[in-house]
C-alpha cells in the first residue's frame, strides 16, 4: 500500500512542490515555447510525471502505471465519448444540409441589423454549439457564418472568440465541471461536488454573460455600435445569464448552456420583433457592407424552419428524460480498478493508494454506460437521423443511415489527436494526484493565506490559455485547488468547491487567447494568430482581474453568492 505525503523530497514542502511542478512546466514549455503538437507535449509530460512519481515521490512503479492507465481510460470514457458524440450530432445537420436553413433563419431574425445577426450567431448559436461539442468547434462554425454576413475577418474572428467565453464553463454538456468533481470530489462524492461547483459557477458566469454582448457590439461597430444596440445586447446577455443561473442551480446543470442559448435566442428574437433598430444602414456603411438582401426569405417554409431547429429540441427532451425522469444512474457500475485495489477477506474493497489524508483518491471507476451524457447524445443523434431519413417538407428524405453513421467514424478519425491529447492529460492528472504531486503544490500554495483566494482563478486561466480546454485545465488543477483551499487556515470558513469554480471560470477568461482557439479562428477567417492574440489579450486579462476580485470577495464577505 502507498500513501502520498506532502514533503517526500528532502522533507521540504517547497522543494516537493517545485519537483511536482516539473510535469506541468514540461507540458507548457513543449506546447508554447517549443511549439510542439498538443498530443506530443502531453505524451512527454505524462512520461515525466511518471518519472517524478517513481523517483521523486517514491510511488511504486506498478501503482504509478496503473494510475496512468485509469486516468487514460477516464479520458476516453466518459470525456472523449461526450465530445465525439456531440460533434457527430452537429455533423448530422451538416450532412443533411439543414444547417444552411439555420443560417437563413438567422438572416431573418436579426431584424435587418447585421450587428444583431452576428451577436445571435456568435453568442446564442455559438453557446448552443459549445454546449454540444466545445473544443473549438463553435469558433470555426460561427466564424464562417459571420463571414457570410460580409463582416471583415478581423472583426469576425474577435467576435466569435470573445462570445465563446460565456458558455465555456458549461460547454460540451458541462464536461469541465464534471471533470472538476471527479478530480477533486468532496466529502459527499464526485457527483455532489460537481453539482455544487455548477451552482457556484452559475452565480459567477451570468455576470460575464451580461457584459459579453456589449463588448461584442464594440468590436463590431465601435462606440456607435454600443450606443445604437446596447439595449438589445443587454437583453440578450441578461436573458442568457438568468437562464444560466436558474438551470445550473435549480434544474440540471448539464443542460445549462442548451437552455440558456435557446432562452436567450427566443427572448432576443421576441424583443427585436418590437424594437426598432437604430442606425442600421449607417452601420453597414461604416462596416463596408452592401445593402440588406431580403431574397433569402422566400427560400424558407415553416416545415424547413421546423426541421432546422428540431435536432436541438430532441436533445433537450432526451436529456430531460435521462436526467430527470428515468433512473439511469441505477445502472452505473462501480469497478475497483485492477492493480490499485484488492478484495479483503470480508469482501470489502481495499484501495492500495491513499492520499495524504489517508483517503481513497479515486481508485473505484464508475462506468456510467447509460447515464453518461455521451450515451444520451448518441441516442438523440439516432432519433434525428431517423427523422431526417423519413420526413421533410417534400416527403421522403434521402439522408441514409450509412451516411449518418459513417460520419461518426470520420469524426473519430479527425479527432484522433485531440482524443490522444485528452487521454494523456487525464492520465497525467491521475498520476500527479495519486502520487501526491498536486497535494504538495497545493500545500505550498496554501501558505499564501487569504491571497490564495485572489490567485485561484489564475491557475484556470493559465491551464486553459495553454491547453485550449477548460476540461484539461480542471483535470490539471482541480485537485490542487481543493488541496490548497483545505490546507489553508485563512479559508477554512468557505467551501473548497468555490476554488474549483474559480478554476473553471478562470478557464473561461483564458479560452479566447489559447493557441488552439486562436488557430481555429485564424484558419476560418484568414487572419494571423499573433494579431488576434495582441487584440484579445487585454480583454482576457481584464476579465481575469475582475474574476479574481469576485472570488476574493466571495471568500471573505459576499457569502450569499455561494449556494
Amino acid at each position: 500500500m502507498f500513501q502520498a505525503t506532502i514533503d517526500p523530497v528532502a522533507g521540504s514542502v517547497a522543494l516537493s512542490a517545485a519537483v511536482g511542478c516539473i510535469p506541468l512546466v514540461t507540458f507548457f514549455v513543449c506546447l508554447v515555447a517549443l511549439k510542439m503538437k498538443a498530443h506530443v507535449s502531453a505524451i512527454i509530460a505524462l512520461f515525466i510525471s511518471i518519472l517524478v512519481a517513481i523517483f521523486g515521490f517514491n510511488m511504486p512503479t506498478d501503482l504509478t502505471i496503473y494510475s496512468a492507465i485509469e486516468g487514460a481510460v477516464y479520458g476516453l470514457f466518459p470525456i472523449c465519448l461526450i465530445i465525439v458524440a456531440a460533434v457527430w450530432f452537429y455533423n448530422i445537420t451538416v450532412v443533411s444540409g439543414r444547417y444552411k436553413d439555420l443560417g437563413r433563419i438567422f438572416n431573418i431574425i436579426g431584424g435587418g441589423d447585421v450587428r444583431m445577426q452576428a451577436l445571435l450567431i456568435a453568442f446564442c448559436f455559438g453557446a448552443l454549439l459549445e454546449s454540444l461539442a466545445g473544443f473549438g468547434a463553435p469558433i470555426a462554425i460561427t466564424a464562417t457564418m459571420i463571414l457570410g454576413l460580409g463582416i471583415k475577418p478581423i472583426r469576425a474572428a474577435m467576435t466569435v472568440l470573445l462570445a465563446n467565453t460565456a458558455p465555456v464553463a458549461f460547454g460540451a454538456v458541462a464536461v469541465p465541471i464534471v471533470t472538476a468533481g471527479n478530480m477533486a470530489p468532496g466529502a459527499a462524492g464526485a457527483a455532489a461536488t460537481s453539482t455544487h461547483v455548477a451552482a457556484i459557477v452559475g452565480c459567477q458566469a451570468p455576470l460575464f454573460a451580461l457584459v459579453v454582448p456589449l463588448l461584442v457590439m464594440i468590436i463590431l461597430d465601435g462606440k456607435q455600435g454600443l450606443k445604437d444596440c446596447w439595449l438589445p445586447a443587454l437583453v440578450c446577455g441578461l436573458s442568457f445569464g438568468l437562464a444560466q443561473h436558474w438551470c445550473s442551480n435549480y434544474f440540471t446543470y448539464e443542460l445549462t448552456d442548451i437552455v440558456a442559448s435557446i432562452v436567450s435566442m427566443g427572448v432576443s428574437v421576441l424583443f427585436l420583433h418590437f424594437w426598432k433598430g437604430r442606425g442600421i444602414e449607417e452601420s453597414r456603411i461604416r462596416m463596408g457592407l452592401d445593402p440588406v438582401d431580403t431574397s433569402h426569405k422566400s427560400k424558407l417554409t415553416p416545415a424547413r424552419v421546423w426541421m432546422a431547429v428540431m435536432p436541438y429540441l430532441v436533445i433537450i427532451v432526451v436529456f430531460v428524460l435521462g436526467k430527470m425522469v428515468l433512473p439511469l444512474t441505477a445502472f452505473d457500475i462501480k469497478v475497483p480498478w485492477p492493480g490499485l485495489t484488492e478484495i479483503a477477506a470480508d469482501g470489502t474493497v481495499v484501495s492500495l493508494v491513499l492520499n495524504a489524508a489517508g483517503n481513497n483518491p479515486g481508485t473505484i471507476f464508475n462506468v456510467t454506460w447509460l447515464s453518461n451524457p455521451g450515451t444520451m447524445i448518441l441516442v438523440a443523434g439516432i432519433i434525428v437521423t431517423l427523422i431526417y431519413h423519413f420526413f421533410n417538407d417534400n416527403g421522403w428524405f434521402k439522408l441514409s443511415f450509412g451516411a449518418a453513421f459513417s460520419e461518426l467514424g470520420k469524426v473519430c478519425y479527425r479527432m484522433r489527436y485531440s482524443i490522444l491529447t485528452i487521454a494523456c492529460v487525464l492520465s497525467l492528472a491521475y498520476v500527479m494526484n495519486f502520487s501526491g504531486q498536486t497535494i504538495s503544490i497545493g500545500q505550498f500554495l496554501a501558505g499564501t493565506g487569504a491571497l490564495f483566494a485572489f490567485l485561484s482563478p489564475v491557475l484556470g486561466w493559465v491551464g486553459t490559455a495553454v491547453t485550449g480546454s477548460d476540461t484539461s485545465a480542471n483535470a490539471l488543477f482541480s485537485s490542487l485547488q481543493a488541496e490548497a483551499a483545505n490546507a489553508n487556515p485563512a479559508l477554512q470558513h468557505v467551501s473548497s468547491d468555490l476554488f474549483l469554480a474559480a478554476n473553471t471560470m478562470g478557464g473561461v477568461t483564458g479560452k479566447m487567447v489559447s493557441p488552439q482557439s486562436l488557430a481555429i479562428a485564424a484558419s476560418a477567417t484568414y487572419e494571423t494568430e499573433s494579431t488576434l492574440f495582441k487584440k484579445l489579450l487585454p480583454w482576457s486579462l481584464g476579465m481575469l482581474f475582475v474574476l479574481c476580485l469576485l472570488v476574493f470577495a466571495q471568500s471573505h464577505f459576499l457569502y450569499f453568492m455561494i449556494p
